[in-house]
């Protein structure tokens, strides 16, 4: 098909975290592959990682569980992979191109911005306890993370809820006289195969960034990804999922010398 190009400004910007702001995706693997060390298996393969990316802790864990085969309880590999996350969660990085996509996204672009995270708080914390500042230009009302009471569970991503939720701050905390935004001004900012679909299915426009790891785990099915029709979300309506080139999507290797203009997005210093 032919890909769309007349789309309505962006007017607002939503931003997945691990993996896409920070680099915490290999942080994860890391914290992971420790604890299979000890139980003599082996290093957890990108097949197994590309499923877990996106996803909220519990719907990761069943996964992992199933193909781990751990000799201990799910509570106690909790327990023993939380050790080592406390130790490496606070080494965080923001990756690059962010700060300075973010700080274009100032108040003079007139593009509102806002956090949706699978990450629990308690994580969330562990992760940008030392990055406040960098952090501080999502307003605490424009934060959505895994465990937000206002998600129903089992709704995470692949699923919309949580971007549908993002933009519904957005919208009630809009200026006076300033017009509610809709799903196709958003730009959904995704490094994961299930937030890419997530986004998709909210009627969202979307970048994609993935880890290069990531890439060649999924090399040959780019075009189904970013139409939303990798099939993370299970038997639900693929009416509500895009079209191969429909124009909605884009693969970008890195965050760094954004296209804004292509987005309708005015930057100034």
């Amino acid at each position: 098909m032919s890909p769309k190009t007349d789309f309505p400004p962006v007017r607002a910007c939503l931003f997945d975290m691990d993996g896409l702001l920070l680099d915490t995706e290999d942080l994860y693997t890391l914290c992971v592959n420790l604890v299979l060390d000890k139980y003599g298996r082996p290093p957890m393969p990108w097949s197994i990682k590309a499923k877990l990316q996106g996803r909220p802790g519990p719907a990761a864990n069943k996964i992992f569980s199933e193909w781990a085969k751990l000799p201990i309880t799910k509570e106690q590999y909790q327990a023993e992979l939380s050790v080592f996350q406390r130790n490496m969660f606070p080494t965080t990085k923001i990756l690059p191109g962010v700060r300075e996509l973010l700080a274009s996204l100032n108040p003079k672009s007139r593009v509102h911005i806002a956090l949706a995270t699978s990450s629990h708080e308690s994580n969330f914390k562990l992760k940008t306890n030392h990055l406040k500042d960098f952090f501080s230009v999502f307003p605490q009302h424009r934060r959505v993370l895994g465990d937000d009471t206002r998600l129903q569970a089992g709704r995470g991503k692949p699923l919309p809820d949580i971007f549908l939720l993002a933009l519904k701050t957005i919208n009630d905390s809009l200026p006076a006289g300033e017009k509610p935004i809709r799903p196709e001004e958003c730009l959904v900012f995704e490094d994961s195969v299930p937030g890419v679909e997530a986004g998709r299915r909210a009627g969202m426009r979307v970048v994609w960034v993935p880890h290069p790891k990531l890439k060649e785990e999924v090399a040959g099915r780019e075009k189904e990804i970013l139409a939303g029709r990798a099939g993370e979300a299970g038997d639900v309506d693929m009416h509500q999922v895009g079209e191969v080139n429909d124009g909605w999507a884009e693969e970008l290797s890195t965050l760094e010398s954004f296209p804004f203009e292509k987005y309708g997005i005015v930057v100034s210093a």
